[in-house]
């Protein structure tokens, strides 16, 4: 099974990764921008968008599905940009692909086990509406209020919503990502690196911390960092032009 995917642009090759309950249109301004120089790939992950369903989700696992789909498109080198669970994501795949990835840039992740489970509300909400089956798509912006507070994550979430033939849906296999979830926040330190690897953190976010330096430079001991002022977690979507123009120049060294 291959994952869904968009392609755009012509010249080098850039894989596209987003983030826990994401979809490949999360990072739509930044594959517009690149698509003016590059060859876009934008993928949604197992479980995520349009792409298949499995009970099994690991970091080899996704990056062994992405591995997958360059080789039915016969891309043999490219660039990797993941944002958060993405970012892992790009970060396995760098240490699996035989060298057939050039660079990768992460948009606020560190190579860690976080320990804290940070969506539990999140999964609250998206099993309500899946268990209530709404009608409207305002019926399930109510059921995510009762568990979500904050207002950029409904508007994240309502992004994976459509109309199926009898209800509201979202496009996630809810059940397998709460029950790796597990697997989502942890990670097994990976050998040293030398890809070129950028860390794009937010300023406001806890994603990236100073403790965390010595475990990013023992795993990827070339990687540097870039801090981006009076962001948070999502920051390609609070300062899209800011992110475009860092990924930019990264990505044309």
């Amino acid at each position: 099974m291959l994952l869904n995917y968009k392609q755009q642009g012509n010249g080098p090759t850039i894989v596209l990764i987003h983030g826990l309950f994401g979809s490949l249109d999360n990072l739509g301004a930044l594959a517009r921008h690149l698509g003016k120089t590059f060859h876009v790939i934008s993928v949604d992950l197992r479980n995520h968008g349009r792409s298949f369903h499995s009970a099994e989700v690991t970091y080899d696992l996704m990056a062994a599905d992405i591995e997958a789909l360059m080789a039915e498109l016969e891309v043999t080198s490219y660039a990797v940009v993941g944002h958060s669970m993405g970012g892992k994501v790009a970060m396995t795949l760098a240490a699996s692909s035989n060298f057939n990835v050039e660079r990768i840039a992460i948009l606020d992740m560190a190579p860690v086990d976080y320990h804290i489970r940070r969506h539990e509300n999140v999964f609250a909400g998206l099993k309500a509406v899946e268990q209530a089956q709404p009608i409207d798509r305002s019926e399930a912006i109510s059921l995510l209020r009762e568990h979500i507070a904050e207002p950029g994550v409904i508007q994240f979430l309502n992004k994976s919503l459509y109309r199926g033939k009898t209800h509201y849906q979202l496009r996630f296999n809810i059940d397998a990502l709460y029950e790796q979830y597990d697997n989502i926040i942890g990670w097994h330190e990976l050998a040293p690196n030398n890809c070129p690897t950028l860390f794009i953190k937010g300023q406001n976010s806890e994603y990236i911390i100073a403790d965390y330096q010595q475990k990013i430079l023992k795993q990827f001991p070339l990687a540097k960092a870039h801090m981006v002022a009076n962001t948070g977690h999502w920051l390609h979507a609070e300062k899209p032009d800011t992110i475009n123009r860092i990924v930019s120049r990264f990505l044309q060294k």
